[in-house]
């Protein structure tokens, strides 16, 4: 048995991952991705890059973005991670602490000095860190077809919360991790999903869920699970969205 499956049982979890999945599957039948995705992927990227970066607490909407108005090094390395999950969904199931590193180098690299002595792109964990961003790689490499995607991409983000296994940027790893989870999957194989701004619109349940997950219990776990479901759902619509106003643009 997959070790992730008895998450499964938990009540409202499978419904709510399931639902989710069902949500994702008819945003990719949207008429503005029956021509080609290239438009809607560079959109998403800039959503999701400015979404990331408001649950980090920073205001930079995407036309600041779109116009490179910006010099804050947490911004340019927020929006360098966004750009490069496309290149890194197959490396991702094969080596993900390689991946976490190159996100973590990707985000940090020209972060001021404010106090934190690191290295961008090193993990730095205890004992018991480090075992649990093993296993959770070993997940990730050695993945079953039983699993729903959403519920590997909600352990990968809950544990790289929880560990925190950087001394900065965790959070904005965590969601590129999750949504190469996503992608390597298949369930969101070209990152359509604006699953940041999932989590921006269910913010207060997004913070308080991730606490949970860390405590542990079957009531912490069951509650992330369910949130990200419904982030996903969540995601998914401001792709429509984003698809709808792409596609007026155009008439």
């Amino acid at each position: 048995m997959d070790p992730l499956a008895p998450l499964l049982e938990l009540s409202e979890v499978a419904d709510a991952l399931e639902n989710a999945r069902a949500n994702v599957d008819r945003m990719l039948w949207h008429e503005a991705l029956r021509s080609g995705d290239a438009h809607v992927a560079a959109e998403v990227a800039l959503h999701e890059a400015s979404a990331t970066l408001a649950l980090e607490g920073y205001d930079c909407d995407v036309e600041r973005l779109r116009a490179g108005d910006f010099t804050d090094p947490i911004v340019s390395g927020a929006l360098r991670v966004v750009e490069a999950l496309p290149g890194l969904v197959d490396v991702w199931a094969i080596s993900p602490r390689y991946v976490l590193a190159k996100l973590h180098l990707l985000a940090s690299r020209d972060f001021p000095d404010s106090g934190h002595d690191f290295e961008p792109g090193r993990i730095e964990v205890d004992k018991d860190g480090s075992a649990r961003i093993d296993a959770m790689c070993a997940l990730v490499a050695s993945p079953t077809k039983e699993i729903p995607a959403a519920l590997t991409a909600a352990v990968v983000h809950g544990e790289l919360v929880a560990v925190q296994p950087f001394p900065v940027a965790n959070n904005i790893v965590a969601r590129g991790a999750a949504r190469l989870a996503l992608a390597s999957k298949g369930l969101d194989s070209k990152l359509l999903v604006t699953v940041s701004a999932g989590h921006l619109d269910r913010h207060p349940e997004y913070v308080g869920a991730q606490r949970a997950w860390s405590t542990g219990t079957p009531d912490g776990v069951r509650a992330w699970l369910k949130h990200y479901g419904k982030a996903l759902e969540a995601g998914a619509a401001e792709t429509l969205q984003i698809c709808t106003e792409l596609m007026r643009s155009i008439e």
